[in-house]
């Protein structure tokens, strides 16, 4: 963790963020920072932010890409590369400093995450879903909840998962059946859920409970939130699902019968869950945005080179108006996608409301890397859709981002609300 410490100390040496400042004019003023390029529009990256930027992109080239098509044929989970992406402080960096972490915005966590994500999407998700996981801590946890539950994955190289999808309950969260019931100081848990990212590999979880008895009762009433950790007698953790793309990422069910949880472990209050469990999404949606623009970068690149090796009537086909015109086409979306995460992230770091922003960048960067991925197919033509070459692995990974933590159609429902709200005031 040398380099995580070194970073670390390079934040404390009053780096200025030209595009992820959190901080305050005032506290700008105080630091005595210039903030005069801080205010303004600005395209500009520090240098931390490069730092940080081009040591991912290095992690993502020289140890995922080489791996990642084997790990896709196993499904084996990318252990190792977590391992070495945690000693280099690429995991875990929204946790605040007072807990062992990073303290970086959501900006920078954006940019180190689509360059993993350009490595592998399945490995990227599974660094990812610490993040989701956490994330609820972060907002709604008190100090001693944050310094156990967070402090350890900053101790050695853990996991954890957000746990609230259930066989019948994933865009409709408020359908959620699994129940939990006071008794004493304890609550005793029971239900199912289902497609938990990191299920299997978990320390700890986040846990999303109906805790009020009453079906009429409101959603922001009914649930609350519980920190519970793996290894609580009770837990069964399911086999680990084969899915479509995304293969070496950890997805399982886990059902909970008769799990005793402490009430020291109640995020926030009771009836606060649902509230926490959205709450989380305008802080990871904007990541998960990054996510599926990385992968649409790799496919544009891979296109791209492809496209100036192939020869057809004599010349390459990068030539041919039909195949430059589809990668202006992809690089044009690639670029657009880039810029809708960023200003979520920036919102978000700025103390904004960013649901609006982050619902736009989850929905394009999700269409878009579908959209680049199956144009990259079509420029290899055959040989896209062969497993030898990585066009193929790279559209079967892409399809998740337009489903997972809310849906392509649900994003669109939260933009029209945001901006019919806006639009009638």
């Amino acid at each position: 963790m040398l380099l995580n410490k070194v970073l670390r100390a390079g934040m404390r040496c009053g780096v200025v963020r030209l595009q992820s400042s959190s901080a305050t004019a005032a506290e700008a003023k105080i630091s005595g920072e210039n903030t005069a390029a801080a205010t303004g529009f600005s395209f500009e990256f520090t240098d931390q932010q490069r730092e940080f930027q081009q040591l991912a992109r290095k992690f993502a080239r020289e140890e995922i890409v080489p791996h990642a098509a084997e790990y896709d044929r196993t499904g084996e989970y990318p252990l190792p590369i977590i391992k070495k992406a945690w000693e280099l402080g690429l995991m875990n960096g929204h946790i605040a400093e007072e807990y062992g972490g990073m303290g970086l915005s959501i900006f920078d966590n954006c940019l180190i995450t689509e360059e993993l994500a350009y490595g592998c999407t399945g490995v990227q998700t599974a660094i990812e879903a610490n993040s989701l996981g956490q994330m609820p801590v972060i907002i709604a946890g008190n100090e001693t909840q944050k310094k156990k539950y967070l402090g350890r994955m900053t101790e050695e190289p853990l996991m954890c998962a957000y746990c609230v999808t259930e066989p019948g309950a994933g865009s409709d969260v408020a359908g959620v059946k699994t129940r939990a019931v006071k008794t004493g100081d304890e609550y005793v848990v029971n239900g199912q859920k289902m497609w938990i990212t990191n299920g299997g590999k978990a320390n700890w979880y986040f846990l999303l409970a109906r805790t009020h008895p009453d079906p009429k009762c409101p959603t922001n009433k009914a649930f609350t939130g519980f920190i519970v950790d793996a290894d609580t007698p009770g837990i069964q953790v399911g086999r680990k699902e084969r899915n479509m793309g995304q293969r070496c990422s950890d997805t399982r069910g886990i059902t909970f019968e008769e799990v005793r949880i402490p009430k020291e472990n109640v995020l926030l209050g009771e009836g606060a869950g649902f509230k926490i469990a959205m709450g989380a999404f305008d802080k990871t949606r904007p990541p998960v945005a990054a996510g599926a623009t990385g992968l649409a970068q790799r496919a544009l690149d891979e296109a791209t080179a492809y496209a100036l090796e192939r020869k057809t009537f004599g010349k390459v086909i990068a030539e041919h108006q039909a195949v430059s015109f589809l990668l202006a086409e992809m690089a044009m979306k690639v670029e657009l996608a880039r810029m809708a995460y960023q200003r979520a992230a920036w919102e978000v770091d700025r103390g904004r409301r960013n649901t609006y922003y982050a619902s736009i960048a989850k929905a394009f960067a999700g269409d878009i890397a579908n959209q680049v991925a199956s144009d990259a197919v079509q420029v290899f033509g055959g040989n896209g859709f062969n497993s030898e070459y990585p066009v193929e692995k790279l559209m079967r990974d892409a399809k998740i981002y337009q489903i997972y933590e809310g849906t392509a159609q649900i994003q669109r429902l939260i933009v029209a609300r945001e901006h019919l709200a806006k639009a009638k005031k």
